[in-house]
């Protein structure tokens, strides 16, 4: 399968992990977005269809609603498709607009769905060892994180109006 090239095309610096930490703070605020809409749609609109109101709030009181396999793995799913749609496309999401970094291979083509899959994982691994996995970038001759290395892609900072179009 053909990689598709990713505009502009150059040889740019590695990212800062101050700049990549402020594009992720913009993605972590859509993200929860996201997640709230995500929420209102299953909670208020599917399972009220399936229990009706006096059921979903019976449920509500029993604390039936508190944990829901359902609606976490929906969640997860929705959190990855977000990501994987922008960094398979354009190599940015929202976030990284604003802040002129990229995510790339070495060539400068865009990552295919499973390098996403498993940027998206380890980014969760690097979190939950307590921020790990990304300050890492701080010791790494080529400021790369646990995701990046393992994804075999690179974050990228754009040259000044570069990401704009």
């Amino acid at each position: 399968m053909r990689k598709h090239q990713l505009h502009p095309q150059g040889d740019f610096p590695p990212a800062s992990l101050p700049r990549r930490l402020a594009a992720m703070f913009y993605d972590m605020l859509l993200s929860i977005a996201l997640v709230m809409v995500v929420t209102l749609v299953y909670q208020q609109v599917i399972l009220r269809l399936i229990y009706g109101s006096e059921g979903l709030l019976a449920m509500a009181e029993a604390g039936g609603l508190d944990i829901d396999p359902i609606l976490s793995t929906l969640l997860l799913f929705s959190l990855f498709a977000f990501f994987a749609k922008f960094w398979t496309h354009t190599g940015q999401t929202l976030g990284m607009q604003v802040w002129g970094v990229r995510i790339q291979n070495a060539d400068g083509s865009a990552v295919d769905l499973w390098q996403a899959l498993l940027r998206f994982l380890l980014a969760i691994v690097s979190w939950l060892c307590l921020g790990l996995g990304f300050f890492w970038a701080l010791f790494d001759k080529r400021k790369r994180t646990w995701h990046d290395i393992y994804s075999e892609s690179q974050v990228v900072q754009l040259p000044k109006g570069a990401h704009r179009k």
